[in-house]
């Protein structure tokens, strides 16, 4: 039978807690500071993507075709929401770091681990606290939108939406990172350098492993820059998005084994290492799924329909084996072209990679570098040519079957704009500034704020 204090930590409302977890957030002057210095990067950001993105829609007026690659995704959103990634990282976690390491420096939380709710839940509390956190310093880089689309530029909803998930997935897993840190750090300074170094880190890793062949490719994988790409891309992978989740999970729960301090350091390293084998498990599992979707308005990230419809088809399992060196521009070009569209619609596809990486200084002791080998079942055809335009005909050829007709109509328009950025840029200098301010100066009234944010919560 429960106990009473068992039973009353499963009634306890959630809701005050999350009221004081986000009245903790943003009391403090890390988010508003955030804010303020969002302003000016994010403003900057959007100014220079407007000039550089009316000046080659003025070339595009006088060659049509040009209009062809101008995408609002690439030219105006991907720049202007880099410069929010690079406040999350580098800033956004002195503000998740708040949600429970003031309370830890205070002692405060020794008094919270008491209350009827217990460390899970408090750990939930302030996940969630950080993610509203990171919605109020999004204000700022969404808005953008708004002032896009009022300037007459063109939005996509569904690429856009799925750039926002993939900032918005970036943003709860450096939460959830710096929430652990805080839990096993003494003071907030230490909690700030051990999520520095995994943010840091990862760049470092994501730079010097990044396109090596075999495990090294696969640990820079793991890098934390990698989640946005496929993103920013107009990709939606299930990869990505399980491997983020299960880390976000990792990490808040790594978060709840330190939070109580009355639990020997013994059994919560025990804990410990349960929870990461499980996680590392998880995400091993989601990085060998191959189910993505293509977002993007111009189906950059697919083939044709008429070629997905025919590849689809083939029943034999087909090989590539690429004589290139990792870092060669056209194995680059290759996967990004070809590669990586043939592993989202065949059904059994490999492609190998038969150069280390060092043999790219050396190639011309290698007869065979620069050969592109395709297999299907028992035939194969060898070729020099890196352009799918020749490597696709190859590929029914062995396949005996017919290449598919073009589907007329299906080009990309483009969507040119002669936006003027002058005046958005002193909306962000001047403007959003003075409103941060103001509510900043609104926020340290305890007893309104509650009161509506109790409201909200309920």
């Amino acid at each position: 039978m429960a106990s009473p204090d068992t039973f009353q930590q499963q009634r306890a409302p959630f809701s005050p807690l999350f009221r004081m977890a986000l009245r903790e957030v943003m009391s403090g002057r890390a988010l508003w500071t955030l804010l303020l210095l969002m302003c000016p990067l994010v403003g900057y950001s959007f100014f220079q993507a407007l000039t550089l993105y009316g000046e080659a829609s003025v070339a595009a007026r006088q060659s049509p075709v040009l209009a062809t690659s101008l995408s609002p995704l690439d030219g105006v959103l991907v720049p202007t929401f880099g410069s929010a990634y690079v406040a999350v990282t580098l800033l956004f976690p002195f503000v998740a770091i708040r949600a429970l390491g003031r309370e830890k420096e205070t002692g405060t939380l020794r008094l919270l681990v008491q209350l009827p709710y217990g460390a899970f839940r408090l750990v939930l509390a302030k996940f969630l606290a950080v993610l509203t956190a990171w919605l109020l310093a999004s204000i700022p880089v969404l808005s953008t939108l708004v002032v896009w689309r009022a300037s007459g530029g063109h939005l996509a909803l569904p690429e856009t939406l799925n750039l926002i998930l993939g900032h918005l997935l970036y943003g709860a897993l450096i939460g959830a990172i710096a929430l652990f840190a805080a839990s096993i750090a003494e003071g907030a300074a230490t909690a700030a350098i051990i999520t520095l170094a995994f943010t840091i880190g990862s760049w470092v890793l994501d730079f010097t492993l990044a396109g090596q062949p075999g495990i090294l490719d696969w640990i820079a994988r793991l890098s934390l820059t990698q989640v946005l790409r496929p993103f920013e891309r107009g990709l939606l992978p299930s990869a990505t998005l399980l491997g983020v989740l299960s880390a976000i999970g990792g990490f808040a729960a790594l978060a709840g084994i330190w939070v109580p301090p009355g639990i020997s350091t013994r059994i919560k390293l025990a804990r410990t290492v349960a929870c990461v084998v499980v996680s590392g498990l998880i995400i091993v599992v989601a990085t060998q799924t191959k189910r993505s979707w293509d977002i993007s308005e111009d189906r950059r990230n697919s083939l044709p329909l008429a070629d997905e419809a025919a590849l689809k088809q083939l029943e034999r399992r087909l090989v590539i084996t690429v004589h290139l060196a990792s870092e060669d521009p056209r194995f680059v070009d290759l996967r990004r072209d070809l590669l990586a569209k043939l592993e989202r619609v065949v059904p059994n596809f490999e492609f190998q990679l038969a150069v280390a990486r060092q043999a790219f200084m050396t190639a011309a002791t290698d007869e065979r570098y620069g050969e592109i080998e395709l297999r299907y079942g028992t035939r194969s055809d060898v070729t020099h040519s890196t352009s799918a335009s020749e490597i696709l005909p190859m590929i029914y050829s062995l396949a005996d079957r017919e290449p598919p007709a073009a589907t007329a109509g299906a080009d990309y328009p483009g969507h040119p704009l002669e936006a003027n950025g002058q005046a958005p840029l002193v909306l962000y200098l001047v403007g959003f500034p003075i409103l941060i301010v103001a509510a900043w100066w609104l926020s340290r009234r305890p007893p309104r704020i509650v009161r509506f944010l109790g409201r909200a919560a309920r």
